[in-house]
């Protein structure tokens, strides 16, 4: 670790004093509130319940002797008629209870969050590119793009590139942010397993998470411990306008039919890339940790993905690539401390949680300095992220010196965000139908808002777990229910409850989006083949799309709540990946029990027991 140098802040991290109180001293506080509850004095009913009617009351009664027992003669007469009366009576109850059928009380019926839940994963399956599996469940989708990566050059690394995730409406495969939509399903499978059973969905969960990563096991020489080039993206898109070349923007076409090269675009100084892709597959090896096989074959494409990302630096987005015209990468600091965060969990190597708690790269993420996109998680940004995962090893494990001091920091990090998300700080502006602006009014707004309510409400299940009933926000205590009611609030919003009274989410509810900007949706599927400009007729036409794509989140309202149901106006009517991604891990964490809370050990399951270093001795004083 040396080659990060000293401390960069010369002096003492500032934590808020609020946030310091020990979970001792918030049990001793709730226990003296138990001892004072009992200890006041018992008000006339109370006494007159415990201790019977005051003696002045009580009246002599005449008493006759039945052997050893002593009984008033009217209450000896009254009990024996009663002793007859309640034989009868029982009888009668007990002929009733046999003759009238029994009746099975069903279960509730699911809440809409469960509901949604069951809708948007089947976007995945809309998504899925190569040989599908029988049971995909989407009729108007069939094998696509099977010879991906076939048409290679000599000397490259890969065998072939089929499978994966399609994006959003086009057909390009980006492996960053599908690495980082794949880290989101896993992260809410490690907490929320139980949940997903419930709901039925968590075969489903998992089927989707290996099909992202045996594809991303594809694109770089994963039985190798050192690499030094991976794939970054398959497929291509012209956004001049110009382009007669067919490619996966100028061409508008099922996926199915498409039939022309589709380039492959390696790398090999993309450390934002290869950490979020070892961030997925670190947190899948979890996710699969009962196929011992499987996972240690996730841990070992991590382990080397992350080496590489270290050894070679580089942003994948750097030097005008066309990736940098879709998914820009700003920093590749926030994957090292979110990669090395989640390769802790998977190996229990120390080294890793070194890495991930050093000052000097928290530094470098912009974890002190709280911008104006501060605390927003996205494909792009992780810190936030990062933060509540590291968290959640100071609430659980308090693994102490020489972590205490980082891991505080982010705690309170995590508990300063947090309050940015509640209406009463006014950090983040609101739409006038309640929509929180993340992004400030940029376009396409759901997908933060969606990550945002799952770092909230996990927080909670944090929190709740930990015995601690809320968090500060300067001097004053918040409630964990405020947190999730903001979660509540943005889930109903995107769900309906909205001044357009639009679910944002496909197939959800009686009024939603109709002009999905997506190829395989918009075109029919009759056995036509429609080239790359034949299919824009169905690209432009004011028509609802033929076939409905279930589930997909699409980008959502503008800072007015307005919305344009348009096809060609991808702000407002294209889905992608990493939002819905967002949207199953805050749907899956606000559905069914609330008392079902948390996983609190699976995610810890190769974590070595803590035993914290005791700091080192203060130096010897001299005069």
């Amino acid at each position: 670790m040396s080659m990060y140098g000293r401390d960069p802040w010369g002096g003492p991290l500032e934590i808020n004093a609020a946030d310091s109180a020990t979970d001792d001293d918030r049990s001793r506080n709730l226990q003296d509130l138990d001892r004072a509850a009992l200890s006041r004095p018992l008000d006339e009913t109370q006494q007159s319940w415990l201790l019977g009617p005051p003696e002045q009351q009580k009246k002599k009664k005449k008493y006759v002797d039945l052997g050893c027992i002593i009984v008033s003669r009217k209450i000896f007469v009254w009990t024996v008629g009663s002793i007859v009366v309640a034989g009868l009576l029982a009888g009668f109850i007990t002929l009733i209870v046999k003759t009238v059928p029994r009746h099975h009380h069903s279960k509730p019926p699911p809440d809409n969050y469960t509901l949604a839940l069951h809708k948007a994963l089947m976007f995945f399956n809309a998504q899925r590119s190569g040989k599908l599996p029988k049971h995909n469940n989407v009729s108007w989708r069939g094998n696509s793009c099977l010879n991906d990566g076939k048409s290679k050059s000599a000397g490259s690394f890969y065998k072939d590139l089929v499978g994966g995730y399609y994006d959003a409406g086009d057909a390009i495969k980006f492996n960053f942010p599908a690495s980082f939509a794949m880290t989101m399903l896993s992260w809410s499978v490690i907490e929320y397993s139980a949940k997903y059973e419930a709901a039925g969905e968590l075969n489903h969960v998992k089927d989707i998470i290996k099909w992202g990563s045996d594809y991303f096991l594809k694109t770089f020489n994963s039985s190798a411990d050192t690499i030094n080039r991976m794939v970054a993206q398959v497929g291509t898109g012209d956004t001049s306008g110009g382009s007669t070349t067919p490619n996966d923007h100028y061409c508008w076409m099922r996926p199915e039919d498409i039939d022309y090269d589709r380039p492959v675009t390696e790398c090999s100084s993309c450390s934002d890339l290869a950490a979020e892709m070892a961030a997925a597959l670190a947190s899948a090896s979890i996710v699969f940790k009962d196929n011992k096989a499987y996972s240690q074959k996730l841990v070992h494409g991590a382990t080397t993905l992350f080496k590489f990302a270290r050894d070679q630096r580089g942003r994948y987005s750097a030097g005008g690539s066309e990736a940098a015209i879709f998914y820009n990468s700003t920093s590749y600091w926030d994957e090292f401390v979110w990669g090395g965060a989640w390769l802790y969990y998977a190996t229990g190597n120390s080294s890793y949680l070194q890495l991930a708690t050093h000052p000097t790269m928290a530094k470098h993420a912009g974890a002190f300095w709280g911008g104006p996109d501060y605390g927003v998680l996205s494909w792009d940004n992780k810190l936030a992220g990062a933060q509540v995962l590291l968290s959640r090893l100071r609430l659980f494990l308090s693994p102490g010196y020489p972590y205490e001091e980082i891991l505080r920091t982010f705690h309170n990090q995590t508990s300063i965000f947090m309050c940015s998300f509640l209406p009463i700080f006014t950090k983040f502006n609101r739409t006038r139908g309640g929509l929180i602006e993340l992004n400030h009014g940029r376009p396409q707004p759901l997908q933060y808002v969606v990550n945002a309510a799952f770092l909230a409400t996990l927080y909670t299940d944090y929190l709740e777990a930990a015995d601690t009933p809320g968090w500060y926000c300067g001097p004053t205590f918040y409630s964990t229910d405020v947190l999730r009611d903001f979660a509540k609030t943005q889930i109903d919003y995107i769900l309906g409850k909205n001044p357009r009274k639009m679910s944002y989410v496909v197939g959800f509810g009686n009024h939603f989006p109709k002009h999905v900007h997506h190829r395989g949706a918009s075109i029919p599927k009759n056995k036509i083949k429609y080239n790359c400009k034949g299919g824009w007729k169905w690209r432009d036409t004011s028509k609802p799309n033929p076939n409905t794509i279930v589930g997909a989140m699409v980008a959502g309202p503008d800072r007015r709540d307005g919305f344009h149901d348009v096809r060609t106006n991808y702000n407002y009517t294209e889905p992608t990946l990493a939002g819905n991604a967002g949207l199953v891990a805050a749907l899956v964490a606000l559905s069914g029990e609330r008392n079902a809370g948390i996983d609190k050990n699976t995610i810890f399951s190769a974590v070595p027991p803590m035993f914290p270093t005791p700091p080192p001795p203060p130096a010897p004083w001299k005069p």
